[in-house]
C-alpha cells in the first residue's frame, strides 16, 4: 500500500534517484499542456488523466516526469496554508540491483563508485592522447605533451556535479519562516556540457517558488543549478531537474524555472546560427495551475 513521506526525510541516494531523469523512462509525459499530464487523486482508485475530468481538484497530485508510483502530490493542508508538493511513493527502494549506495553514476554504466574521481584521470588522459593521434596530431610535440592530462582534469571539473548531491549542497540551510509570498532569484549564470556533442552550452537560470513556512538559503538556489549543470546535459532535462530539486528541498506550493541558453553545437557547427537562444521552462504546483501566479513570475523574470 502506498504511503506519503516528506522529501526532507529521504536519503541522499533516494533524492538523487528521484531527480535523475534517466531513472524515469516516462519523462516525456511532462508537458506544458495540462491535458497531457498524468494525475492521481488521494483515493486508492489509481491514476487517471486530466483529460478524463472537466475540472481538476486542488487535492489532486501533480505528476512531473515520474511513474505511477513516484509523483509530486500536495501534503495535507491546515487552515489557509497552501498545499505543499511532496513525493508519493510505494515505499520500495528505487534501486533493486545493488546500486543503492552509489552516488557517482546515474545510468548504471559503471559498476560502482571508484575511490575518487581522480582515479579516472589516467584512463581519460590515454583516451585524449588517442583522440589527438586520431586527428593527425603528434601528441609528443611540445605544445601537446601535457594536453591529455589537462583535458582530462578539465572534463572532470566540467562534470563535477556527478559528485554532488542535493543533501550535501543544502547543508541544513532550510529555515522555518512564516512567509508565503513568491521568492525569485533570477539570472543565475549557468555553464554545462551538451551530451550530444560534448561541447558547452551556457546561459542563465531564473527560479521562483512559493514557500509553505519553509525557505531556502538564497545561495543554495545557485548551488542547485551547479549540481545539475555540471553534468552532461540537455537543457530540457536540466530545467526539470532544478525544479524538482527545489521542490524536494522545501516542499513549496509551487516552483517555476526558466532557463535561457546558448548552445555551441548550434553556433560552431550545424546550422551555425550565432545569435540563437534556447528558452525552456518548468512550472509545478500553483505556477502550473494558476495563470496569474505564472504571469507574476514571468513579469518579474523579464523585468530589467
Amino acid at each position: 500500500m502506498s504511503f506519503t513521506r516528506q522529501l526532507s526525510e529521504m536519503s541522499a541516494s533516494e533524492l538523487n534517484d528521484a531527480i535523475d531523469d534517466t531513472n524515469f523512462p516516462q519523462a516525456h509525459i511532462l508537458s506544458r499542456g495540462r491535458n497531457n499530464s498524468v494525475c492521481s487523486t488521494s483515493s486508492t482508485s489509481g491514476t487517471s488523466s486530466l483529460a478524463d475530468r472537466p475540472q481538476p481538484q486542488p487535492e489532486e497530485a501533480i505528476a512531473i516526469m515520474g511513474t505511477p508510483t513516484e509523483e509530486l502530490a500536495p501534503a495535507p493542508v491546515t487552515g489557509n496554508q497552501r498545499p505543499r508538493l511532496i513525493l508519493k511513493t510505494n515505499g520500495s527502494s528505487p534501486d533493486s540491483d545493488g546500486h543503492e549506495k552509489c552516488t557517482f553514476h546515474h545510468d548504471l554504466e559503471l559498476d560502482h563508485k571508484p575511490p575518487t574521481r581522480e582515479a579516472l584521470l589516467p584512463d581519460m588522459a590515454r583516451s585524449y592522447r588517442l583522440l589527438l593521434g586520431g586527428l593527425g596530431e603528434n601528441p609528443d610535440r611540445q605544445g601537446l605533451i601535457k594536453t591529455p592530462e589537462r583535458a582530462a582534469k578539465a572534463m572532470l571539473y566540467f562534470t563535477k556535479g556527478y559528485d554532488q548531491s542535493l543533501e550535501d549542497v543544502l547543508n541544513g540551510a532550510v529555515f522555518d519562516e512564516d512567509h508565503d509570498e513568491m521568492v525569485v532569484v533570477k539570472d543565475i549564470e549557468m555553464f554545462s556540457m551538451c551530451e550530444h556533442h560534448l561541447v558547452p552550452f551556457y546561459g542563465k537560470v531564473s527560479i521562483g517558488y512559493l514557500p509553505c513556512n519553509k525557505i531556502l538559503g538564497l545561495s543554495k538556489l545557485a548551488r542547485i543549478v551547479e549540481i545539475f549543470s555540471r553534468r552532461l546535459q540537455v537543457q530540457e532535462r536540466l530545467t526539470k531537474q532544478i525544479a524538482v530539486a527545489v521542490t524536494q528541498a522545501v516542499q513549496p506550493a509551487g516552483v517555476a524555472v526558466v532557463v535561457e541558453g546558448v548552445h555551441m553545437c548550434m553556433v560552431m557547427r550545424g546550422v551555425q546560427k550565432i545569435n540563437s537562444k534556447t528558452v525552456t521552462s518548468t512550472m509545478l504546483g500553483v505556477f502550473r495551475d494558476d495563470p496569474k501566479t505564472r504571469e507574476e513570475f514571468l513579469n518579474l523574470v523579464n523585468s530589467k
